[in-house]
């Protein structure tokens, strides 16, 4: 396409894409270069059928050499410029093959009666290979006024004639205005829907990659909660026996206690086991598969008691039928809530809760041990558990807060609530 053409792309154009975008993938430009092969087609039918109509209506001696030299002149400036036009957008060739058109149909038309028959071929040229739209409703009125010219040359400027052949092709030029327009309308709305879907399925799959990825980030968050929660945690338990298993072997009744030592890291040794298949089979925690909440965190509790030597409770009120999904969070939380007592509070007792009010069930995790470090705020400080925790709980929808006891020592409480049809019949 030429370069005014382009400068002025705001314009409107006669139904021919520009070269401000590629064509759309499924628009009507896409194939265009197969479509102008038949109009060429086309083209070289209406001539050869204008030609035969023209020897056939009688046209004889000067009028029938004068025509068909017309028409010679049209085909072969098609050859050189139109064709070359319609495939480059190329605006000069268009302008010298439309100037020809004009003057060829003009002349065949006084010549022939049978060569108005260009006129289709005239038309549909005017608005194929011109981009602006004004400048193809101009050629369509020269190719009027030229055909209304060359008819009236052949039959007189009668008052009759002058007055009938120029108010017929004005309606031959309104029709093929009208159409030209509509087409051209019909053909932009086409390409601008085909980039659009086009769009739409860029976008899509922009977002589909998009939500992949999130999944993907999601995923390995889910994952390493997941094995802070449970594997670092029972490991963590597993050095902590060991070591105390090490202390006591030189006492005197070393062997003993050490075995008891040894009895405990095998046991968590083999719960961790079990943790690490569930992870990685994606399963529920194993302590929750063939127990309730109640009887897994009572057996956490126990345990916990055994490796520490802290005294340590379990209550529950009222939390069978709790749905699996929340059982998952208030194990997590309470297996955190745990590793932190064991690690930082320095206490002698710590006390689980778990109690439903209504559509809210409640998790406490309480110890008399030295309470919160000075200037730690309800998020600054909080390491990965504390913030894994809180990220797993108000995903869940619920509330995580940790502060001070009554008495002393640290309350971390999660409420969680529980919506309608979530509720579960009791585990068996």
């Amino acid at each position: 396409m030429t370069g005014e053409a382009t400068a002025d792309g705001d314009e409107e154009r006669a139904g021919v894409r520009s070269d401000a975008a590629p064509p759309a993938p499924d628009g009507p430009y896409a194939a265009w270069d197969r479509i102008v092969v038949w109009w060429d087609v086309v083209f070289v039918a209406i001539l050869i059928l204008t030609a035969i109509q023209i020897a056939v209506e009688g046209a004889r001696g000067a009028d029938l050499l004068l025509s068909y030299v017309a028409i010679a002149a049209i085909g072969i400036a098609y050859a050189v410029w139109g064709g070359r036009a319609a495939r480059s957008r190329n605006q000069s060739a268009a302008a010298a093959y439309v100037v020809v058109l004009v003057i060829g149909t003009g002349t065949a038309t006084a010549s022939s009666g049978s060569a108005p028959l260009l006129l289709f071929v005239a038309f549909s040229h005017a608005w194929m290979l011109l981009e602006r739209r004004r400048w193809a409703v101009v050629v369509s009125a020269a190719l009027a006024l030229a055909a209304s010219l060359g008819i009236l040359i052949r039959v007189g400027f009668a008052p009759e004639a002058v007055i009938v052949v120029p108010a017929q092709m004005g309606v031959v030029l309104l029709f093929a205005v009208g159409l030209g327009i509509w087409v051209a309308w019909t053909m932009r709305q086409g390409e601008e829907h085909a980039r659009l879907v086009d769009e739409l399925r860029a976008a899509q799959d922009a977002l589909a990659r998009s939500h992949h990825a999130a999944g993907v980030e999601a995923e390995r968050a889910r994952i390493a909660r997941e094995i802070h929660d449970t594997l670092a945690q029972g490991f963590t338990s597993v050095v902590m026996q060991a070591q105390a298993a090490s202390a006591v072997l030189d006492a005197d009744d070393g062997a003993e206690a050490a075995r008891d030592r040894l009895g405990l890291i095998e046991e968590t040794a083999r719960d961790n086991l079990a943790e690490a298949r569930a992870l990685v089979a994606a399963f529920a925690p194993a302590p929750l598969k063939e127990q309730s909440l109640a009887e897994a965190l009572g057996r956490l509790v126990a345990r916990f008691g055994d490796e520490t030597g802290l005294q340590a409770w379990f209550v529950a009120d009222g939390v069978l039928g709790l749905p699996p999904s929340a059982e998952v969070v208030l194990l997590r939380v309470a297996q955190e809530g745990l590793a932190n007592v064991r690690r930082h509070a320095a206490a002698s007792a710590v006390e689980v809760r778990l109690t439903r009010v209504d559509d809210t069930v409640l998790l406490e995790v309480s110890d008399d041990g030295r309470g919160l470090p000075e200037g730690f705020g309800f998020v600054a400080g909080e390491g990965f558990g504390l913030s894994g925790m809180r990220e797993r709980v108000t995903t869940a929808g619920g509330s995580l807060s940790i502060g001070p006891g009554e008495t002393g020592g640290t309350v971390l409480a999660v409420r969680l609530p529980l919506h309608d049809g979530e509720s579960q019949g009791e585990r068996g």
